[in-house]
């Protein structure tokens, strides 16, 4: 099926949108641009996860009732995926009644089938991460991630039978043929996890019993859902699990979530296992990028280095927002932002590389060819310029943003060299008819780049299709030019436009 329905994680409603949201959100949505230009239907869905202590707590601190908090802070999410033009088909809220029913619905099945059992918990709980950790996983004492004392809380509770599901677990991650085969990436998470299934693997708590701020249990409403279990049923339900079989059965299973490598574990042993017990398939593929740091600190309030997404498109514009977030590092890797760097890169790539670019070359046909598509016949530099951009294609399927990025740069820097060797200013002077041909040649290579631009500038590219004459749908023709890349084409007498730099430099 010409299917790709992908995700990022749900994000807490804790607090509002900073750009490592942004980060995971970004990525997503280039894939899914990426994918509609191959002709693909796909599904984006993102959301807020909306239960929890995490959540109760936040709410009291702000004085309000926890759902007219999650109602606030969820807006600003969708607000901010706006500002960033994240195309995104979906929005879960796990607030939502149909998101209920179906945590509801799950539950009880996996209770008539008799992988949860009542038992007694005592563990030691961070509350930001909402999960247990043992003595081993902590560090000093503190949890490895928030490094704050974890709480000691002791209650009867309900638990999924996870450790029936090791085998299984291990042999769908190792083993090709296996009918629940999925894949993890980077290789190092997957060797992670196939480490931490090699060793006991523990049951895990699925409820709560002082929590009121949760899905009741169907079986035993004293009992809330713990948040955990309650988000990863987002999946299905924004797909109309269970009472749209028909459109379920025409997206599960999801093609790819995407998240940050600290829910990996949730990700890989405890949701493969859930859909396991009640006869789902699995999700293909899971890839957990790395974290990152900002001037070299974790980001905190306290030390007042929290970005927010609206800052940097205030700073730097839509475009060059998601550019400096994507093509700072590897995407699978842990890295740093710093002011001085994206403004660097900003000025280097954008403003004068890819923008001095798209300037010129309008410019110069403005004013040597009558401000109209020039008439030419070589392809050189445009196929030149194409097999530059190709790698992009198996790039993106590899979640290597940063080399794609790279490989748009390496095209926009061999049509800047070809205009410095032609030197059509010069050779105006000489031959009118020439300096057309260079610049036809021009012209059809910025239409080339244009198409490999859509997914990351989602904001520029439509620009740049205008200024070029271009006044067909833009994503229409370039699905028909990667259906086949021969046709491109750029006929003559089309009137270009030029206006202000489309990357003002900073």
């Amino acid at each position: 099926m010409n299917k790709f329905f992908l995700t990022t994680p749900i994000y807490y409603v804790n607090d509002v949108p900073h750009i490592g949201h942004a980060y995971t959100t970004v990525a997503c949505d280039v894939l899914a641009r990426w994918y509609r230009l191959q002709g693909r239907e796909v599904f984006f869905l993102t959301g807020t996860d909306e239960h929890g202590t995490k959540i109760a707590r936040a709410a009291a601190a702000h004085n309000k009732d926890p759902q007219a908090y999650c109602d606030e802070i969820s807006a600003q999410y969708q607000q901010s995926w706006k500002e960033l033009s994240i195309s995104n088909d979906a929005f879960i809220r796990t607030t939502s009644p149909a998101h209920i029913r179906a945590v509801q619905h799950l539950l009880k099945l996996l209770w008539d089938k008799g992988v949860i059992f009542q038992g007694r918990y005592q563990g030691k709980y961070c509350v930001q991460c909402e999960r247990f950790y043992t003595d081993e996983e902590l560090i000093g004492g503190l949890c490895p991630d928030h490094r704050i004392p974890p709480e000691v809380q002791s209650e009867d509770n309900y638990f999924l039978r996870l450790s029936h599901f090791k085998d299984d677990l291990l042999n769908a991650i190792t083993q090709e043929d296996h009918p629940n085969h999925f894949k993890i990436y980077p290789l190092e998470r997957r060797n992670e996890v196939i480490g931490k299934l090699k060793q006991d693997v523990n049951d895990v708590s699925i409820s709560r019993a002082t929590l009121a701020w949760g899905i009741p249990l169907p079986w035993d409403r004293s009992q809330t859902t713990y948040v955990w279990v309650d988000a990863l049923v987002n999946y299905l339900s924004a797909i109309g699990y269970p009472d749209d079989k028909p459109r379920v059965d025409q997206w599960w299973p999801a093609d790819l979530h995407l998240m940050a490598k600290d829910i990996l574990w949730f990700h890989t042993v405890i949701w493969p296992a859930m859909l396991m017990a009640v006869g789902l398939p699995v999700p293909k593929k899971v890839f957990a990028h790395g974290f990152f740091t900002v001037n070299g600190q974790k980001m905190s309030k306290n030390m007042g280095n929290v970005v927010r997404p609206g800052e940097l498109v205030k700073e730097y514009g839509i475009d060059g927002a998601r550019y400096l977030m994507l093509s700072a590092f590897p995407f699978g890797a842990d890295g740093d932002f710093t002011a001085d760097t994206m403004k660097t890169t900003y000025n280097a790539a954008l403003a004068n590389k890819l923008g001095n670019l798209i300037s010129r070359a309008l410019n110069m046909v403005d004013k040597y060819c009558e401000g109209k598509v020039p008439t030419g016949t070589g392809r050189t530099l445009a196929q030149a310029v194409l097999e530059d951009l190709k790698p992009i294609e198996v790039q993106l399927d590899h979640l290597q943003f940063h080399l794609a990025l790279g490989a748009l740069m390496a095209a926009a820097d061999r049509v800047n060299g070809f205009i410095e060797n032609k030197a059509p200013w010069k050779l105006a002077k000489e031959s009118p008819e020439a300096v057309k041909e260079v610049l036809w040649e021009v012209s059809l290579s910025l239409k080339a780049i244009v198409f490999y631009m859509i997914p990351f500038f989602p904001e520029t590219a439509p620009l740049v299709w205008q200024r070029l004459g271009q006044t067909d749908d833009m994503k229409a023709r370039a699905r028909a030019f990667f259906d086949k890349p021969s046709s491109l084409d750029l006929p003559a007498g089309q009137a270009i436009q030029h206006g202000v730099p489309l990357f003002p430099r900073k």
